[in-house]
């Protein structure tokens, strides 16, 4: 591949289409709180107790689909509904969970997503996906949002198949050996601090923080753009 190819990398959960969506829906089905409830905040400690646990536990690979995934995915409710006032007991924190994955493949992709990967996949460059979780739950998604038609598979990195999660720079590292794109010209997409910012900055790779929810930085790591919309990211891309 030539060495000057450009590749474009995006996370996949409330990078390319709004995580709050389901997590609201399972909130208001098991708690039934009211319409004042400040659900993006409780979202982003959720998000925030999901990645720590999946780390100490060792990932989305080691965890699987067993009892260690069920038991983390019950926790980052209770830990960050908590927070907020609201006890979950184990049932009530099933329940949410299971609520949270039954909508969580009825996703619509944020306004001009879809329009951008299309330009660059047109433009010649290469295009992927880099997400964490398992092989089948994030392989939904993304045929739920119907990308196999833009994005060859072999450019779908679900941490749960290729055996690192991010922040791991392995899997970073991975996809460049794959995808014949070099780190200097690989460009991360996402919305995660922890993620995907760490991430991609210590695997070498230019950073473009999708901060739509306008949160802070968690540590001094640079990204090196901040966009809050597909159309600031269409405007520095294209």
């Amino acid at each position: 591949m030539d060495e000057r190819q450009l590749g474009y990398f995006f996370d996949v959960d409330d990078t390319l289409y709004d995580h709050l969506t389901p997590f609201r829906k399972a909130v208001e089905a098991v708690a039934g709180v009211m319409e004042a409830f400040p659900y993006e905040a409780a979202y982003h400690r959720m998000r925030y107790y999901s990645d720590l646990l999946s780390l100490e536990l060792g990932g989305a690979g080691a965890m699987g689909t067993g009892n260690a995934m069920e038991e983390m995915r019950r926790s980052r409710f209770q830990l960050a509904l908590a927070e907020f006032g609201i006890e979950l007991s184990l049932d009530q924190a099933a329940e949410m969970q299971a609520a949270y994955i039954g909508c969580q493949y009825e996703i619509e992709m944020f306004a001009g997503a879809r329009e951008l990967i299309e330009r660059l996949v047109r433009a010649g460059h290469v295009v992927g996906l880099i997400t964490n979780g398992t092989g089948e739950h994030q392989m939904n998604k993304i045929r739920a949002m119907e990308l196999d038609g833009l994005i060859p598979p072999a450019y779908q990195f679900v941490s749960g198949v290729v055996g690192w999660d991010k922040p791991d720079r392995r899997i970073f590292a991975h996809v460049n050996e794959v995808t014949g794109a070099l780190p200097a010209n690989s460009f991360y997409i996402g919305d995660s601090w922890r993620n995907d910012v760490i991430g991609a900055v210590e695997a070498g790779w230019t950073v473009i923080w999708f901060n739509h929810r306008g949160v802070e930085p968690e540590s001094e790591h640079q990204p090196h753009h901040t966009v809050k919309s597909y159309a600031e990211l269409a405007e520095l891309l294209m």
